[in-house]
């Protein structure tokens, strides 16, 4: 006994003599173990380490510290002295930096506060030293030594740290890092010690306090070491010098004017680094130009960079693979995804603090108040604590995970750019240009949710074992059950998972499917509308989605499931837990069965995320497979040209023994046996019938076909003309110079030789004139004279022009030649394709192409000695020339003489009156040469016609009813079963319940049962509803497109067609329905939570009324700046889709110039734009969040408090409880209805986009009942033209200009004129393409302005000047109706010279045509077109430039059977070879969008100053020497 009293008295022993008992008599105590075993802790740890022993080993330390930094400055003396002596000029002087600004951020000016902290702190310890004479255990000198050395330490550590800023230092150097390091673990051992001393001598004195402000202080500057950075960020104008030793790029951090890169640690923590864009955004509505920069780490530049190099990393270590791609992927996000985990982790178990305390507060409310209000307190401060804690978790980690989505997305958006300019011809045929799109919006989009939701992969397990331990702790072996039950629910998860899985795959595909067509429909939206199979493609194109719109059913149904297994999850797993508990006869208090209600919703989480995570990693392993294998997709071999310089060979081209084939698989390959040397400043023609192989062998030279074999090597720089002409959206200007600087005397040469002036002149603004999507608006010859004049100005070593004259009339391609490649061209290499025979004379080699082989080569004259072939070509020209002549003698100038020069008559043709062209041109010159205006956006709220249309798209809204009240149910059901089980069980296990057991079981499980019927029928109907009202909305929006005027695809890009069908039409089909929900749903919920502490504590009623107002004026003061975000976000994102797509197209010519690199900076900036007003959109959503979330803890805070401050047995402590258990979820719930509100909003712009897609003005009626033509019209073609005037749209000027005429029925007439005088704009009118501004036209006498267009479209036949093939097969191509025989497809193609080649097919008619009918020449395709009529064999007959891609031969051929198929129609003929229109009945002759002349051929070759003489005088000169 008398052992226990002293052991008793524990306290007011010594601590030595106390230790001695305890190690005595170890055996026999009994009581205070506790203490003992604390007591020989310490002593344990004082024989490891004393004071002393710890204090004189620092002071090592820092005397190594200090050395070294003297010796290092020491050295940096010495080193500049010897670099003066030596007269070196210092770093400034070499303009090496200029720095404008310093920024010195929180973190350094908290560094130098924290070192003068401690310096301060030792200041103090060593005076207190020397006031206290030897009052320490430790030997006195030791101290004082160590103190002193300390001191001095931290006085240079805090010269250095001043000293960052006058050195300009971004990164903390090494010995400093080292030095924090070792002060930060010195504080923390000191600490230790300190903490114990205090402990056992009950006080603290002023050593303990320094010591203690030391250790927060190093823990700081550790914190700091590990970030590396000082807080100083420079703003530099061209270059910032090197600092400290190493390269700029070490030490220099490079400062944007971006808001979140000059935000300080509390800026960042509130976000209150938004603050001013809201600012400016609640003034006014934000423009491009509001939306501040984004941090240079998040830049695409630097992302697209840091990619670059892992992924090439990965390459050399394991090769290209889906496997590598991966793991790219995941080396370049493990640093951000692993800082965002710990936020994610801590915020999970910051959420379960809450529930764990509950059965504690229910006891103290029930009477255990032992110490009064001061537990209750301390409960209250502990419930808030963990609420803020996880409020800034939570919001930084879904900030961190959406910033990280931001920059995979930058980094893949452009990696798939750079691919598709080096895909390989092959590669393009299996991924289309809509398939690539897709990967560019949904399939990345599909990736950065992997992102996002990867933080599900920590928080997961923490949650389910959080929640295990907390029900472990309140229903002890009861817990067991919910884990059962929760790992059955999330097994159940798993097949549903693979289920949807396979539905993604099949949505994913018809969605392809879907944007491959929608694709290649609006591309050749003019041929479909010409040839009226616009109806025909509609129902393709519907028919797909019907495809898709079946599969998004079952996907969203097994959705509506997975939501019914979610909010039924709580009710199962506490009617499984709480009926085992009854069973094994575990009590169920109020407090235990309220801390298990609260875990079960807090379980939700877990259990939804689980089957989120695994769809959304389904999804996300579907679209990465489909980017990784675009990525491992063949190239171009970029080894497959030898690229020498200029000046190294003799030779600009040889190819030497070379074999190519488009398919590498094929037998027979395209170009065999090629032998070819050109030498500089040769000029080579490249000759040959239709498909013998022109083009191919310009593609070997530019390395652009597969080589099996050979050698092709190429001296010097390239330029390529393309023969179908490729125009970048823009001006004119910007599409000649192709990134090159402006000279100006060099772009007016340039301008002059190609015959370029005269367009120029009559453009609206001239060469600043906006060129449409594709040169929409710009004639076939301005299209190719542009990309000549472009490949001109490059000023290259070897010119390569794939049939250039094609397009232009005969004087404009006679100027061409002499201008330019006689000319200005005369000392460069040029190798030109053409079927103009009157230029091969000029070449100093002509290449004559049969079948892939090179069977002639030689110049002119000795090739027509050769007699094997080059005579056919010649001798059908020599044919058609002659035509010419005898038409001039009949007309009696066949004695005209040949003095005059091509250029006179070119000019005295080019100088006709512009009459009133000038008064035109005066209006706005900016607006009248701007085709395509900005995009359509929306300002201001979301009007309330947009919800209102939406809600009521689908039986007039009369279900939106039915889903609330379903809510209502299901809300009112959960809130009855908590209620109940609350009332009914016991305040403590002593108590007497006040129903059985069983009762209290059975009522809670029917209760729950019936909540979840109605969660899953709510879930079924907004899901169908949602659906059905996207599919309804995509029908409009198709139905308006297709059937928009050509006006609207002229003027509008297809990358915003594309982003609504795609994108926005996403939005609608998966997210708008159940964010619309939710924002109902979310208020249901909290009006039941207010409504459960009301019944409480009326007052919570009183201060949440005005909490909610403040949390209403928030939303109203984010929606502002947040809506014009998402919009300026989704109209940035077209750009991006808009131009990869013309970049795909022209991928050869960008590669030809060298280009590659401007191409992916200029998408790089298009990311940046679309990234900037999305970062700042998310960024406002967390700082609107972050503030609902404090305000929500300050109600639950507040309910807390008010509770725990009533009078024992004021309240019912269970229903108390219950309160509580809802106000946990407050902070979320009040957040959700506002984050709901706003991402609704913000959400509801893909409505309102598709809106302004389902408004677009139509075109006239297809069909007019009471105006149908007859059965048989037009039977004699007669064609009556009255003052017509036509434009393209208001603003711009009219291209027809008071045109009046007659086209006699069953005539042929020819339409000549110069390049952009009218002539495709009059047949536009005629098929009423663009509808006349005034004037008529009538044929037999009926006005096709009063009758539908789908009577007239169909009723006339034309060939365009752009052949348009679809992806699919021969047959489909040339019969999409079906409306032909098998015999009557073969005649056709017979008639049109591709029924030999057909046989040769292995597929025949079903020979494949891929997208946009790539495997077949320019030639082949106009051939196809022309079988399209002789099909349709209408009584008019429109030829556009028909046979412009052919040779001489097959041109002659073509003429003949036209003749004579349609010798009984009437034929208009839009020519540029002279001969084709010769033998017209009539020819009509435009100028500046008039009639200039009208009259048959022989009237007008008799007058010598007719506009046509001329013309034809001009042909009959240049082809004068053949």
């Amino acid at each position: 006994m008398d052992e226990e009293k002293r052991l008793i008295s524990f306290p007011k022993e010594g601590l030595r003599s106390i230790l001695e008992e305890k190690l005595l008599m170890a055996a026999r105590q009994t009581v205070n173990m506790s203490s003992f075993q604390f007591s020989q802790i310490w002593e344990g740890w004082s024989k490891i380490a004393s004071p002393c022993s710890w204090n004189g080993f620092f002071s090592f330390i820092h005397l190594i510290f200090i050395t070294t930094i003297l010796v290092h400055f020491l050295l940096k003396k010495i080193r500049e002295k010897t670099e003066r002596l030596k007269g070196l000029e210092c770093r400034n002087s070499n303009g090496s930096t200029k720095v404008l600004d310093i920024n010195y951020g929180f973190s350094y000016q908290a560094t130098k506060a924290s070192c003068l902290i401690v310096l301060a702190s030792h200041i103090l310890k060593i005076t207190y030293l020397l006031l206290q004479f030897n009052q320490n255990d430790c030997m006195y000198q030791l101290l004082i030594i160590s103190e002193t050395l300390q001191l001095l330490s931290w006085a240079l550590l805090s010269a250095v740290t001043i000293r960052f800023q006058h050195l300009k230092y971004t990164h903390i150097p090494t010995i400093i890092r080292a030095w924090w390091t070792c002060s930060f673990f010195q504080g923390i051992i000191t600490l230790s010690f300190d903490i114990q001393a205090i402990i056992f001598q009950n006080s603290i004195g002023v050593q303990e306090c320094a010591d203690i402000t030391v250790a927060i202080c190093s823990t700081y500057l550790f914190a700091t070491a590990i970030k590396l950075k000082t807080g100083i960020t420079l703003v530099q104008n061209d270059v910032t010098e090197p600092l400290l030793s190493g390269s700029v790029e070490e030490n220099l951090e490079t400062k944007k004017e971006s808001l979140y890169g000059n935000a300080s640690f509390i800026q960042l923590v509130t976000f209150s680094w938004m603050s001013p864009l809201f600012a400016k955004g609640y003034k006014k509505p934000l423009e491009r130009d509001d939306v501040p920069e984004i941090y240079v780490k998040d830049a695409s530049e630097y992302v697209s960079s840091s990619f670059t190099s892992i992924l090439n990393s990965v390459k050399e270590k394991q090769g290209l693979s889906t496997s590598a791609v991966y793991k790219a992927i995941f080396l370049f996000v493990r640093k951000k995804v692993m800082i965002n985990a710990c936020f994610a982790v801590a915020g999970a178990c910051a959420s379960y603090v809450g529930p764990s305390l509950i059965d504690q507060l229910v006891s103290f409310l029930g009477g255990e108040r032992k110490n009064g209000l001061t537990r209750g307190y301390l409960l209250a401060i502990a419930f808030l604590s963990a609420k803020i804690v996880e409020t800034i978790t939570q919001r930084q980690w879904i900030f961190g995970a959406r910033q990280l989505g931001m920059r995979v997305r930058g980094a893949l958006i452009s990696h798939i750019y750079r691919k598709g300019l080096r895909l390989s011809c092959r590669s393009k045929q299996n991924h289309t240009s809509g398939e690539i799109i897709n990967y560019m919006s949904v399939d990345i989009q599909r990736i950065t949710d992997v992102v996002w939701y990867a933080n599900i992969v920590w928080m997961l397990p923490v949650q389910v074992s959080l929640a295990i331990f907390v029900l472990h702790q309140n229903l002890s072996m009861g817990a067991f059950a919910s884990l059962a039950a929760t790992l059955a629910i999330m097994a159940l998860n798993i097949p549903l998972t693979r289920i949807q899985k396979r539905l993604q795959m099949k949505i994913m595909a018809s969605k392809d499917a879907r944007m491959k067509a929608t694709s290649e429909v609006l591309k050749s939206m003019r041929i479909l509308k010409l040839q009226a199979w616009d109806t025909q493609y509609l129902k393709k194109l519907e028919a797909l989605r019907g495809v898709e719109y079946g599969w998004l059913c079952k996907s969203t149904r097994l959705t509506a499931f997975t939501s019914f297994i979610f909010w039924g999850s709580p009710a199962f797993i506490s009617a499984i837990t709480f009926g085992s508990c009854i069973l094994m006869g575990i009590p169920l208090t109020a407090g235990r069965v309220l801390s298990a209600l609260a875990t079960f919703r807090m379980l939700q989480d877990p259990i939804f995320s689980l089957p989120d995570l695994l769809s959304v990693l389904a999804q996300g392993k579907v679209s990465g497979d489909r980017i990784a294998s675009y990525l491992q997709e063949d190239e171009i071999d970029p080894n497959g040209v030898e690229v020498l310089a200029k000046d190294e060979p003799d030779y600009a081209v040889e190819i030497t023994e070379g074999t190519f084939s488009w398919e590498t698989e094929s037998k027979v390959p395209t170009l065999e046996s090629i032998q070819l040397k050109v030498f500089s400043g040769m000029k080579v023609a490249i000759c040959g019938a239709v498909g013998s192989g022109k083009s191919s062998i310009l593609s070997c030279i530019l390395g652009e076909i597969p080589k099996l074999s050979g050698v092709v090597r190429v001296g010097g720089t390239k330029a390529y003309v393309p023969q179908s002409p490729w125009i970048l959206s823009g001006n004119v200007r910007d599409n000649i110079l192709f990134g090159r600087p402006y000279e100006r005397e060099k772009y007016e040469k340039t301008i002059e030789a190609c015959a370029l002036r005269k367009d120029l002149e009559l453009f609206a603004n001239g060469d600043l004139t906006e060129i449409g999507e594709r040169g929409i608006n710009m004639s076939g010859g301005q299209k190719q004279r542009i990309q000549i004049a472009r490949a001109v100005y490059q000023d290259a070593d070897i010119y390569i022009l794939d049939d250039p004259f094609s397009a232009v009339d005969a004087h404009t391609g006679s100027q061409l030649f002499k201008d330019c490649l006689m000319g200005i061209l005369k000392e460069k290499t040029i190798l030109y394709v053409t079927h103009q025979v009157e230029f091969l004379p000029y070449a100093d080699l002509i290449i004559v192409m049969q079948d892939g082989r090179i069977s002639q080569a030689g110049n002119f004259k000795e090739l027509l000695q050769q007699n094997i072939g080059f005579e056919a070509l010649v001798g059908a020209h020599s044919q058609a020339l002659e035509s010419i002549l005898n038409a001039e003698s009949s007309s009696r100038l066949s004695s005209m003489s040949s003095e005059c020069n091509s250029e006179s008559t070119s000019d005295q043709f080019q100088s006709i009156n512009k009459q009133e062209s000038q008064h035109d041109l005066s209006e706005d010159s900016t607006q009248k040469g701007r085709l395509t205006q900005e995009e359509e956006r929306e300002k201001g709220a979301i009007g309330k016609t947009v919800y209102w249309a939406y809600m009521t798209a689908v039986k007039g809204g009369a279900l939106i009813p039915v889903i609330v009240l379903a809510q209502l149910l299901f809300q009112s059901l959960q809130v009855a079963s908590n209620y109940w089980i609350a009332w009914a069980s016991p305040p403590t296990a002593a108590a007497k319940p006040v129903v059985g057991m069983g009762i209290l079981f059975l009522v809670y499980t029917l209760l729950s049962f019936g909540s979840s019927l109605c969660v899953l029928a709510r879930a079924l109907l907004i899901c169908m509803v949602g659906l059905h009202t996207s599919d309804k909305f995509f029908k409009n929006m198709l139905r308006c497109i297709l059937r928009a005027p050509m006006l609207f695809f002229d003027s509008t890009p297809t990358g915003r067609i594309l982003n609504r069908a795609s994108n926005d039409q996403s939005v609608l089909d998966l997210e708008i329905s159940g964010r619309l929900g939710w924002c109902a749903f979310a208020i249901i919920q909290i009006m039941a939570t207010v409504g459960v502490m009301s019944q409480i504590a009326w007052p919570v009623f009183a201060i949440f009324v005005p909490v909610t107002l403040i949390c209403f004026w928030y939303q109203r003061y984010y929606i502002p700046t947040a809506r014009e975000l998402a919009r300026l976000s989704e109209i940035q994102r077209a750009p991006i889709l808009h131009h990869f797509a013309e970049s795909l197209t022209g991928a050869a010519t960008i590669r030809a110039f060298d280009q590659e690199d401007r191409f992916s900076k200029s998408n790089l900036s298009r990311i940046n734009s679309h990234s900037k007003p999305w970062f700042h959109n998310i960024s406002a959503m967390e700082w609107l969040s972050f503030r609902l979330n404090l305000l929500s803890n300050f109600i639950f805070a507040f309910s807390l408090v008010l509770l725990i401050s009533l009078p024992e047995g004021f309240i019912n402590p269970s229903i108390a409880g219950l309160a509580v258990t809802y106000a946990l979820n407050l902070n979320s719930q009040l957040a959700t209805i506002i984050w709901n509100i706003c991402n609704t909003e913000n959400k509801m712009i893909s409505v309102e986009r598709i809106l302004q897609y389902s408004r677009i003005p139509s075109e006239a009626p297809l069909e007019i009942e009471d105006s149908r033509p007859p059965n048989k019209w037009p039977e004699n073609g007669t064609i009556n033209i009255q003052n017509l005037e036509v434009r393209y749209a208001e603003h711009l000027p009219s291209v027809l200009r008071g045109v009046s005429c007659i086209v006699p029925g069953k005539k042929r007439v020819g339409v000549v004129g110069r390049t952009g005088s009218g002539k495709s704009t009059f047949i536009q009118a005629l098929f009423r393409l663009v509808e006349a501004r005034r004037g008529t036209i009538e044929i037999d006498s009926v006005d096709i302005f009063k009758i539908g267009l789908h009577d007239l479209r169909s009723r006339l036949s034309i060939i365009p000047q752009e052949p348009t093939l679809f992806e699919g097969t021969v047959r489909g191509n040339l019969d999409p109706l079906n409306e032909y025989s098998d015999d009557a497809i073969w005649k056709a193609l017979d008639k049109c010279q591709l029924g030999d080649l057909i046989r040769r097919c292995e597929k025949k008619l079903d020979s494949s045509v891929v997208e946009n009918g790539e495997n077949w020449s320019v030639g082949q395709r106009q051939l196809f077109c022309l079988g399209r009529v002789l099909l349709k064999r209408s009584n008019i007959l429109v030829l556009d430039e028909a046979t412009a891609s052919v040779d001489s031969a097959t041109d002659g051929i073509i003429q003949e059977t036209i003749r004579k198929e349609f010798r009984d129609c009437t034929v208009l003929t839009i020519a540029h070879r002279i001969h084709t229109v010769i033998d017209s009945d009539l020819i009509l002759v435009l100028s500046q969008g008039r009639v200039l002349e009208y009259d048959t051929p022989s009237k007008l070759l008799e007058r010598e100053d007719s506009a046509f003489s001329k013309l034809i005088k001009e042909y009959s000169l240049r082809s004068k020497g053949i």
